[in-house]
């Protein structure tokens, strides 16, 4: 497995070169103390996930994370930061985060949100999630409506698609073209995503597919 982490705290760096091991004990790992490093890193070879802080040097917060999502927009991301603020965490996820784990978290919370990621699931913290406006419709488990935690009843295997690329934070037009279907279609498969989720938006899709603990790898 191969992990880019980006940070400008070489002593974190090093401790999460230690954690991860429990992740991949093949691991190989690539540290960058900046976005514009990590630009040129993404530039030259392929990643299996992207940690990026979103306090550094230079281009960081938003503006970095759209950098780094517009280079390696197929890639798994996932934002560690000290904060937790849920206008934090709704930004990042809006701008394609796949997760958002606070510095707080424990190591076994850290492990476990990476290994849902990298299953192409959304990790947000608990605390932001029950903070979240409940959806409209109620949502029931995967477990509860009887089906895998792959799939949603009612949503065809392209609807799924469709899910799995705006939990990517995939535009309308690239989900198009990597489909091969129009951006009218998209945007018919997306009301459908949206009504199985009770949501209203991009974003309060992939918060409810968090919320379900779908896996849609």
């Amino acid at each position: 497995m191969t992990i880019l982490l980006i940070d400008d705290h070489p002593l974190l760096r090093g401790g999460m070169r230690f954690l991860l091991r429990s992740l991949d004990a093949g691991l190989d790992m690539d540290e960058a103390s900046n976005a514009a490093q990590a630009l040129e890193l993404l530039a030259a070879r392929s990643y299996d996930l992207v940690l990026l802080d979103l306090k550094m040097p230079g281009l960081n917060g938003m503006d970095a994370l759209a950098a780094l999502r517009a280079a390696v927009p197929g890639t798994p991301l996932v934002v560690l930061s000290a904060e937790d603020d849920p206008g934090v965490v709704r930004a990042a996820i809006e701008g394609g985060a796949m997760g958002f784990i606070p510095k707080s978290s424990t190591p076994e919370v850290l492990i476990q949100a990476l290994r849902l990621v990298l299953a192409q699931g959304v990790y947000l913290p608990p605390a932001v999630l029950a903070a979240a406006h409940p959806a409209p419709a109620p949502m029931p488990s995967p477990a509860q409506a009887g089906v895998s935690a792959d799939t949603l009843p009612g949503l065809t295997p392209r609807q799924m698609d469709v899910l799995r690329c705006i939990i990517k934070g995939k535009a309308n037009k690239v989900i198009a073209r990597e489909l091969d279907v129009s951006e009218g279609t998209v945007k018919a498969h997306l009301s459908a995503v949206f009504m199985a989720l009770g949501a209203h938006n991009r974003t309060e899709a992939v918060y409810a597919a968090a919320k379900l603990g779908l896996k849609l790898a």
